[in-house]
Protein backbone atom coordinates (compact mmCIF):
# COMPACT_ATOMS: atom_id res chain seq x y z
CA UNK A 1 0.00 0.00 0.00
CA UNK A 2 1.53 3.42 -1.33
CA UNK A 3 0.07 6.93 0.14
CA UNK A 4 1.06 9.60 -2.70
CA UNK A 5 1.56 13.19 -1.64
CA UNK A 6 -1.93 13.57 -3.62
CA UNK A 7 -5.06 12.49 -2.40
CA UNK A 8 -4.73 8.85 -4.04
CA UNK A 9 -3.91 6.12 -2.15
CA UNK A 10 -3.13 2.43 -3.73
CA UNK A 11 -4.12 -0.88 -1.72
CA UNK A 12 -2.97 -4.35 -3.46
CA UNK A 13 -3.88 -7.41 -2.29
CA UNK A 14 -3.34 -9.38 1.44
CA UNK A 15 -3.16 -12.69 2.60
CA UNK A 16 -4.62 -12.16 5.82
CA UNK A 17 -5.15 -9.54 8.00
CA UNK A 18 -3.47 -10.25 11.68
CA UNK A 19 -2.68 -8.30 15.10
CA UNK A 20 -3.58 -5.71 17.57
CA UNK A 21 -5.36 -2.23 17.14
CA UNK A 22 -6.46 0.62 19.12
CA UNK A 23 -8.61 2.55 17.10
CA UNK A 24 -9.29 6.36 17.67
CA UNK A 25 -11.90 7.75 20.01
CA UNK A 26 -15.44 7.42 19.63
CA UNK A 27 -16.74 10.17 17.11
CA UNK A 28 -20.38 10.17 18.17
CA UNK A 29 -19.18 10.31 21.71
CA UNK A 30 -16.50 12.67 21.54
CA UNK A 31 -19.32 14.98 19.71
CA UNK A 32 -21.81 14.92 22.59
CA UNK A 33 -19.01 15.15 25.39
CA UNK A 34 -18.00 18.33 23.35
CA UNK A 35 -21.64 19.99 23.34
CA UNK A 36 -22.44 19.00 26.93
CA UNK A 37 -18.95 20.37 27.85
CA UNK A 38 -19.73 23.64 26.38
CA UNK A 39 -22.94 24.45 28.40
CA UNK A 40 -21.24 23.05 31.46
CA UNK A 41 -20.66 24.78 34.35
CA UNK A 42 -16.85 24.23 34.95
CA UNK A 43 -14.32 22.74 33.40
CA UNK A 44 -14.34 19.34 31.78
CA UNK A 45 -11.36 17.35 30.31
CA UNK A 46 -12.01 14.69 27.75
CA UNK A 47 -9.24 12.57 26.86
CA UNK A 48 -8.94 10.25 23.44
CA UNK A 49 -11.04 13.03 21.74
CA UNK A 50 -11.92 11.83 18.32
CA UNK A 51 -8.72 12.99 16.38
CA UNK A 52 -10.50 13.16 12.79
CA UNK A 53 -12.18 16.51 11.18
CA UNK A 54 -16.00 16.18 11.93
CA UNK A 55 -15.02 16.61 16.08
CA UNK A 56 -12.55 19.14 15.44
CA UNK A 57 -15.93 21.23 13.69
CA UNK A 58 -17.79 20.64 17.32
CA UNK A 59 -14.68 21.92 18.97
CA UNK A 60 -14.30 25.35 16.59
CA UNK A 61 -18.28 25.81 16.98
CA UNK A 62 -18.63 25.64 20.80
CA UNK A 63 -15.41 28.24 20.88
CA UNK A 64 -16.52 30.32 18.63
CA UNK A 65 -20.03 30.25 21.12
CA UNK A 66 -17.84 31.09 24.32
CA UNK A 67 -16.74 28.59 25.68
CA UNK A 68 -12.76 27.92 26.47
CA UNK A 69 -11.12 24.62 24.39
CA UNK A 70 -7.64 23.95 24.75
CA UNK A 71 -5.84 20.57 23.10
CA UNK A 72 -3.15 19.31 24.97
CA UNK A 73 -0.78 16.48 22.93
CA UNK A 74 -0.53 13.44 24.12
CA UNK A 75 2.16 13.15 27.50
CA UNK A 76 3.38 10.01 26.19
CA UNK A 77 4.19 7.76 23.19
CA UNK A 78 0.66 5.64 23.23
CA UNK A 79 -1.43 7.87 25.48
CA UNK A 80 -4.43 10.06 24.04
CA UNK A 81 -4.28 14.15 23.76
CA UNK A 82 -6.16 15.89 26.06
CA UNK A 83 -8.90 18.39 25.18
CA UNK A 84 -10.04 21.23 27.99
CA UNK A 85 -13.20 22.98 27.83
CA UNK A 86 -14.44 25.44 30.17
CA UNK A 87 -18.17 25.50 29.93
CA UNK A 88 -20.72 28.53 29.78
CA UNK A 89 -23.10 27.30 31.91
CA UNK A 90 -26.53 26.11 30.74
CA UNK A 91 -28.52 28.58 28.18
CA UNK A 92 -25.00 30.44 28.82
CA UNK A 93 -23.19 30.34 25.27
CA UNK A 94 -22.61 33.93 23.06
CA UNK A 95 -23.51 35.00 20.22
CA UNK A 96 -21.27 34.40 17.52
CA UNK A 97 -19.57 36.78 15.49
CA UNK A 98 -19.78 35.35 12.19
CA UNK A 99 -21.62 31.79 10.85
CA UNK A 100 -21.04 28.82 12.62
CA UNK A 101 -18.67 26.54 9.88
CA UNK A 102 -19.55 22.55 10.50
CA UNK A 103 -17.71 21.35 8.09
CA UNK A 104 -18.35 17.95 6.50
CA UNK A 105 -20.36 16.99 10.13
CA UNK A 106 -24.15 16.84 9.98
CA UNK A 107 -23.74 15.64 13.45
CA UNK A 108 -22.19 19.11 14.55
CA UNK A 109 -25.15 20.64 12.87
CA UNK A 110 -28.08 18.68 13.73
CA UNK A 111 -27.09 18.29 17.64
CA UNK A 112 -25.03 21.91 17.76
CA UNK A 113 -28.98 23.11 16.45
CA UNK A 114 -30.92 21.55 19.24
CA UNK A 115 -28.53 23.26 21.83
CA UNK A 116 -28.81 27.18 20.07
CA UNK A 117 -32.61 26.80 19.98
CA UNK A 118 -32.44 27.43 23.47
CA UNK A 119 -30.16 30.44 23.32
CA UNK A 120 -31.61 33.79 22.65
CA UNK A 121 -29.58 35.01 19.58
CA UNK A 122 -29.46 34.49 16.29
CA UNK A 123 -27.18 32.03 14.81
CA UNK A 124 -26.10 30.59 11.35
CA UNK A 125 -25.14 27.09 10.92
CA UNK A 126 -22.94 26.63 7.23
CA UNK A 127 -21.13 23.33 5.83
CA UNK A 128 -18.76 22.39 2.82
CA UNK A 129 -20.37 21.12 -0.55
CA UNK A 130 -21.27 17.69 1.17
CA UNK A 131 -23.46 19.39 4.11
CA UNK A 132 -25.08 21.88 2.08
CA UNK A 133 -27.08 19.12 0.01
CA UNK A 134 -27.86 17.17 3.26
CA UNK A 135 -31.90 18.11 4.65
CA UNK A 136 -32.21 19.14 7.72
CA UNK A 137 -36.19 19.79 8.18
CA UNK A 138 -36.27 16.27 10.89
CA UNK A 139 -34.58 18.60 13.04
CA UNK A 140 -36.41 22.03 11.83
CA UNK A 141 -40.04 20.63 12.79
CA UNK A 142 -39.22 19.39 16.76
CA UNK A 143 -37.08 22.78 17.54
CA UNK A 144 -39.37 25.10 15.87
CA UNK A 145 -42.34 23.32 17.55
CA UNK A 146 -40.38 23.95 21.00
CA UNK A 147 -39.92 27.78 20.26
CA UNK A 148 -37.65 28.08 17.99
CA UNK A 149 -37.36 30.08 15.14
CA UNK A 150 -35.16 27.44 12.59
CA UNK A 151 -35.09 27.85 8.62
CA UNK A 152 -33.30 26.64 6.08
CA UNK A 153 -32.45 27.14 2.02
CA UNK A 154 -34.46 25.47 -0.45
CA UNK A 155 -35.28 21.86 0.32
CA UNK A 156 -34.56 21.92 3.90
CA UNK A 157 -31.31 22.17 3.29
CA UNK A 158 -27.80 24.36 5.08
CA UNK A 159 -27.48 27.07 5.70
CA UNK A 160 -29.28 26.98 8.98
CA UNK A 161 -30.66 29.90 10.73
CA UNK A 162 -31.50 29.85 14.47
CA UNK A 163 -33.22 32.00 16.32
CA UNK A 164 -33.33 30.35 19.62
CA UNK A 165 -35.66 31.07 22.37
CA UNK A 166 -37.38 29.94 25.76
CA UNK A 167 -38.49 26.72 24.66
CA UNK A 168 -41.39 24.80 25.76
CA UNK A 169 -40.83 20.56 26.22
CA UNK A 170 -42.52 18.38 23.72
CA UNK A 171 -43.29 14.72 23.10
CA UNK A 172 -41.63 14.16 19.65
CA UNK A 173 -41.93 10.41 17.88
CA UNK A 174 -39.70 10.88 14.89
CA UNK A 175 -40.47 9.70 11.51
CA UNK A 176 -37.71 8.53 10.58
CA UNK A 177 -35.19 6.71 13.69
CA UNK A 178 -32.23 8.66 13.81
CA UNK A 179 -29.51 9.35 16.79
CA UNK A 180 -28.81 12.94 15.52
CA UNK A 181 -32.30 14.67 15.42
CA UNK A 182 -33.28 12.19 19.52
CA UNK A 183 -30.04 13.70 20.33
CA UNK A 184 -30.91 17.45 19.32
CA UNK A 185 -34.91 17.32 20.75
CA UNK A 186 -32.89 15.89 24.33
CA UNK A 187 -30.27 19.13 23.79
CA UNK A 188 -33.02 21.57 23.44
CA UNK A 189 -35.30 19.59 26.25
CA UNK A 190 -32.23 19.87 28.86
CA UNK A 191 -32.91 23.91 28.15
CA UNK A 192 -36.52 24.29 28.03
CA UNK A 193 -39.50 24.32 30.55
CA UNK A 194 -41.04 21.74 31.49
CA UNK A 195 -40.28 17.70 30.22
CA UNK A 196 -39.01 16.41 27.07
CA UNK A 197 -39.62 13.08 25.57
CA UNK A 198 -38.77 11.11 22.52
CA UNK A 199 -40.54 8.19 21.38
CA UNK A 200 -38.24 6.18 18.98
CA UNK A 201 -39.49 4.31 16.34
CA UNK A 202 -36.87 2.12 16.51
CA UNK A 203 -33.98 1.95 18.75
CA UNK A 204 -30.99 4.30 18.11
CA UNK A 205 -27.43 4.32 19.64
CA UNK A 206 -27.73 5.47 23.10
CA UNK A 207 -24.60 7.78 23.86
CA UNK A 208 -26.59 10.76 24.37
CA UNK A 209 -28.27 9.74 27.88
CA UNK A 210 -25.53 8.30 28.75
CA UNK A 211 -23.29 11.29 28.40
CA UNK A 212 -25.96 13.63 29.72
CA UNK A 213 -25.87 10.98 33.11
CA UNK A 214 -22.18 11.29 33.25
CA UNK A 215 -22.31 15.13 33.25
CA UNK A 216 -24.38 15.06 36.07
CA UNK A 217 -28.27 14.94 34.65
CA UNK A 218 -31.50 12.66 35.24
CA UNK A 219 -32.67 10.86 32.13
CA UNK A 220 -35.48 8.58 32.12
CA UNK A 221 -35.38 5.47 29.39
CA UNK A 222 -38.38 3.36 29.10
CA UNK A 223 -37.78 1.24 26.42
CA UNK A 224 -37.93 3.51 23.39
CA UNK A 225 -39.23 6.22 25.63
CA UNK A 226 -36.69 8.74 26.67
CA UNK A 227 -37.19 11.91 29.05
CA UNK A 228 -35.41 14.75 30.09
CA UNK A 229 -36.56 17.53 32.55
CA UNK A 230 -35.58 20.77 31.45
CA UNK A 231 -33.67 23.03 33.66
CA UNK A 232 -30.97 20.59 35.18
CA UNK A 233 -27.57 22.02 35.03
CA UNK A 234 -24.39 19.98 34.66
CA UNK A 235 -21.41 19.96 36.08
CA UNK A 236 -17.67 19.88 34.43
CA UNK A 237 -16.28 16.52 34.67
CA UNK A 238 -13.11 14.46 33.46
CA UNK A 239 -14.36 12.04 30.63
CA UNK A 240 -12.19 9.16 28.50
CA UNK A 241 -13.96 8.47 25.19
CA UNK A 242 -13.58 4.97 24.11
CA UNK A 243 -12.06 3.68 21.06
CA UNK A 244 -14.80 3.83 17.84
CA UNK A 245 -16.17 0.62 17.16
CA UNK A 246 -17.94 1.84 13.99
CA UNK A 247 -13.94 2.74 13.13
CA UNK A 248 -13.05 -0.94 14.23
CA UNK A 249 -15.72 -1.98 12.00
CA UNK A 250 -13.47 -1.36 8.87
CA UNK A 251 -10.49 -3.85 10.12
CA UNK A 252 -13.08 -6.37 11.70
CA UNK A 253 -14.49 -7.30 8.56
CA UNK A 254 -11.48 -7.92 6.74
CA UNK A 255 -10.68 -10.03 9.69
CA UNK A 256 -14.04 -11.72 9.17
CA UNK A 257 -13.64 -12.14 5.27
CA UNK A 258 -10.15 -12.83 4.64
CA UNK A 259 -8.88 -16.34 5.52
CA UNK A 260 -6.59 -16.98 7.87
CA UNK A 261 -7.20 -13.49 10.01
CA UNK A 262 -7.10 -12.95 13.66
CA UNK A 263 -7.70 -9.62 14.95
CA UNK A 264 -7.55 -7.65 18.18
CA UNK A 265 -9.11 -4.51 19.16
CA UNK A 266 -8.18 -3.30 22.62
CA UNK A 267 -9.92 -0.67 24.53
CA UNK A 268 -13.02 -0.22 22.33
CA UNK A 269 -16.66 0.85 22.94
CA UNK A 270 -18.99 -2.16 23.73
CA UNK A 271 -21.84 0.08 24.02
CA UNK A 272 -24.94 -2.50 23.03
CA UNK A 273 -26.63 -0.18 21.02
CA UNK A 274 -24.12 -0.43 18.62
CA UNK A 275 -23.05 -4.14 19.05
CA UNK A 276 -25.47 -4.74 16.26
CA UNK A 277 -22.49 -5.36 14.11
CA UNK A 278 -20.69 -7.95 15.71
CA UNK A 279 -24.06 -10.00 15.61
CA UNK A 280 -23.88 -9.21 11.29
CA UNK A 281 -20.15 -10.66 11.70
CA UNK A 282 -21.42 -13.29 13.74
CA UNK A 283 -24.41 -14.31 11.26
CA UNK A 284 -21.69 -13.59 8.09
CA UNK A 285 -19.60 -16.77 9.86
CA UNK A 286 -17.13 -14.76 11.50
CA UNK A 287 -15.87 -16.06 14.72
CA UNK A 288 -16.15 -12.77 17.03
CA UNK A 289 -15.08 -12.34 21.32
CA UNK A 290 -16.35 -9.21 22.55
CA UNK A 291 -15.38 -8.71 26.20
CA UNK A 292 -16.20 -5.72 28.88
CA UNK A 293 -13.27 -4.94 30.53
CA UNK A 294 -14.78 -1.75 32.31
CA UNK A 295 -17.21 0.97 32.31
CA UNK A 296 -15.95 4.88 31.02
CA UNK A 297 -18.44 7.41 32.24
CA UNK A 298 -21.02 4.83 31.38
CA UNK A 299 -19.91 3.63 28.45
CA UNK A 300 -18.79 -0.06 28.30
CA UNK A 301 -15.25 -0.47 26.94
CA UNK A 302 -13.22 -3.98 26.58
CA UNK A 303 -11.53 -6.12 23.81
CA UNK A 304 -12.96 -7.16 20.25
CA UNK A 305 -11.50 -10.16 19.09
CA UNK A 306 -12.70 -11.08 15.44
CA UNK A 307 -11.61 -14.08 13.26
CA UNK A 308 -12.29 -16.03 9.59
CA UNK A 309 -15.06 -18.75 9.92
CA UNK A 310 -16.64 -20.15 7.27
CA UNK A 311 -19.06 -17.46 5.17
CA UNK A 312 -22.48 -17.66 4.70
CA UNK A 313 -25.08 -15.36 3.15
CA UNK A 314 -26.36 -12.20 4.72
CA UNK A 315 -29.29 -10.07 4.76
CA UNK A 316 -29.68 -7.05 6.60
CA UNK A 317 -33.46 -6.11 7.47
CA UNK A 318 -35.41 -2.93 7.66
CA UNK A 319 -35.27 -3.18 11.36
CA UNK A 320 -31.85 -3.54 11.77
CA UNK A 321 -30.31 -0.89 9.63
CA UNK A 322 -30.90 2.27 12.40
CA UNK A 323 -27.91 0.36 14.67
CA UNK A 324 -25.70 -0.57 11.75
CA UNK A 325 -26.34 2.48 9.29
CA UNK A 326 -22.55 3.65 9.64
CA UNK A 327 -20.98 0.38 9.12
CA UNK A 328 -22.95 -0.61 6.02
CA UNK A 329 -20.60 0.43 3.68
CA UNK A 330 -17.84 -1.56 4.54
CA UNK A 331 -20.52 -4.62 5.67
CA UNK A 332 -21.48 -4.72 1.81
CA UNK A 333 -18.23 -5.81 0.92
CA UNK A 334 -18.25 -8.99 2.50
CA UNK A 335 -20.09 -9.79 -0.50
CA UNK A 336 -16.92 -9.65 -2.52
CA UNK A 337 -15.30 -12.14 -0.49
CA UNK A 338 -17.50 -14.67 -0.32
CA UNK A 339 -21.33 -15.41 0.12
CA UNK A 340 -23.82 -12.46 -1.06
CA UNK A 341 -25.16 -9.61 1.20
CA UNK A 342 -28.35 -7.94 0.81
CA UNK A 343 -29.48 -4.97 2.37
CA UNK A 344 -32.89 -3.08 2.66
CA UNK A 345 -34.86 -0.02 4.16
CA UNK A 346 -31.25 2.07 3.91
CA UNK A 347 -32.61 5.10 2.38
CA UNK A 348 -31.25 7.29 4.29
CA UNK A 349 -27.57 6.13 3.10
CA UNK A 350 -28.44 8.08 -0.19
CA UNK A 351 -28.71 11.61 1.96
CA UNK A 352 -25.18 11.27 4.08
CA UNK A 353 -22.21 12.45 2.94
CA UNK A 354 -22.65 11.30 -0.51
CA UNK A 355 -25.40 9.02 -1.54
CA UNK A 356 -23.91 6.19 -0.15
CA UNK A 357 -26.00 3.40 -2.05
CA UNK A 358 -25.29 4.88 -5.51
CA UNK A 359 -21.26 5.33 -5.17
CA UNK A 360 -20.98 2.50 -2.71
CA UNK A 361 -22.47 0.19 -5.89
CA UNK A 362 -20.58 2.31 -8.57
CA UNK A 363 -17.18 1.70 -6.99
CA UNK A 364 -17.75 -1.90 -6.14
CA UNK A 365 -18.31 -2.60 -9.71
CA UNK A 366 -15.51 -0.60 -10.69
CA UNK A 367 -13.06 -3.50 -9.39
CA UNK A 368 -15.19 -6.13 -10.77
CA UNK A 369 -18.02 -6.61 -8.09
CA UNK A 370 -21.37 -8.04 -9.08
CA UNK A 371 -23.86 -5.48 -7.40
CA UNK A 372 -26.32 -3.45 -8.22
CA UNK A 373 -28.85 -0.88 -6.17
CA UNK A 374 -32.36 -0.42 -4.85
CA UNK A 375 -34.29 2.50 -4.13
CA UNK A 376 -33.36 1.73 -0.32
CA UNK A 377 -30.51 -0.58 -0.13
CA UNK A 378 -28.21 -2.96 -2.18
CA UNK A 379 -26.80 -6.38 -3.37
CA UNK A 380 -23.67 -7.35 -3.58
CA UNK A 381 -23.41 -11.49 -5.07
CA UNK A 382 -20.79 -13.61 -3.67
CA UNK A 383 -18.79 -15.50 -6.36
CA UNK A 384 -16.69 -13.12 -8.61
CA UNK A 385 -13.56 -12.32 -7.05
CA UNK A 386 -12.57 -8.47 -7.62
CA UNK A 387 -10.41 -7.91 -9.78
CA UNK A 388 -8.94 -4.29 -8.44
CA UNK A 389 -9.43 -1.28 -10.67
CA UNK A 390 -9.53 2.87 -10.44
CA UNK A 391 -12.63 4.48 -7.69
CA UNK A 392 -13.29 7.32 -6.27
CA UNK A 393 -14.18 8.27 -2.45
CA UNK A 394 -16.69 10.80 -3.72
CA UNK A 395 -15.45 12.96 -0.46
CA UNK A 396 -16.85 10.39 1.88
CA UNK A 397 -14.55 9.09 4.48
CA UNK A 398 -16.56 5.59 5.07
CA UNK A 399 -16.52 4.64 0.93
CA UNK A 400 -12.81 5.48 1.16
CA UNK A 401 -12.26 2.85 4.04
CA UNK A 402 -15.00 0.13 2.60
CA UNK A 403 -13.20 0.10 -0.69
CA UNK A 404 -9.87 -0.26 0.97
CA UNK A 405 -11.16 -3.27 2.57
CA UNK A 406 -12.52 -4.89 -0.83
CA UNK A 407 -9.35 -4.26 -2.66
CA UNK A 408 -7.75 -6.62 -0.14
CA UNK A 409 -9.37 -9.60 -1.20
CA UNK A 410 -8.80 -8.35 -5.07
CA UNK A 411 -6.14 -9.86 -7.51
CA UNK A 412 -4.71 -6.88 -8.40
CA UNK A 413 -3.82 -3.44 -6.91
CA UNK A 414 -6.70 -0.54 -6.96
CA UNK A 415 -6.17 2.93 -6.87
CA UNK A 416 -8.74 5.33 -4.40
CA UNK A 417 -9.01 8.64 -5.38
CA UNK A 418 -10.04 11.36 -2.71
CA UNK A 419 -8.69 8.67 -0.32
CA UNK A 420 -7.95 11.94 2.73
CA UNK A 421 -11.90 11.76 3.32
CA UNK A 422 -10.34 9.35 5.59
CA UNK A 423 -9.24 12.67 7.55
CA UNK A 424 -13.20 13.05 8.38
CA UNK A 425 -12.65 10.30 11.72
CA UNK A 426 -9.70 7.84 11.14
CA UNK A 427 -6.67 10.18 10.11
CA UNK A 428 -4.35 6.95 10.32
CA UNK A 429 -6.61 4.37 8.82
CA UNK A 430 -4.30 3.76 6.14
CA UNK A 431 -0.90 3.58 8.38
CA UNK A 432 -2.82 1.22 10.77
CA UNK A 433 -4.12 -1.31 7.98
CA UNK A 434 -0.98 -1.40 6.03
CA UNK A 435 0.27 -2.59 9.61
CA UNK A 436 -2.24 -5.33 9.86
CA UNK A 437 -2.05 -6.69 6.19
CA UNK A 438 0.21 -10.28 5.51
CA UNK A 439 1.42 -9.80 2.56
CA UNK A 440 3.86 -11.76 0.36
CA UNK A 441 7.86 -11.34 0.85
Amino acid sequence: MRAADTVTVTVTPALSIAGALRVPGDKSISHRYALLAAIADGRSTIANYAPGADCASTLACVAALGAIVSRTPAAAPGEPPLVTIDGRGLRGLAAPGAALDCGNSGSTMRMLGGVLAAHPFISTLIGDASLSRRPMRRIIGPLSQMGATVTAGPGDRPPVTIQGANLTGIHFTPETPSAQVKSAVLLAGLQASGETTVLEPASTRDHTERALVAFGARVTVDGRLITVKGGQRLSGVSLNVPGDISSAAFVAVAAAAIAGSDVSITNVGLNPSRAALLDVLKRFGAEVEATVEGQWNGEPVGRLRVRHGAMKDLVITPDEVPEVIDELPVLATLGTFGGSVSVSGAGELRVKESDRIAELVAGLRAMGADADERPDGFQVRGGRRLTGGTVHARHDHRLAMAFAIAALGATGPTRIEGADAVAVSYPAFFEDLDRLAQRPN
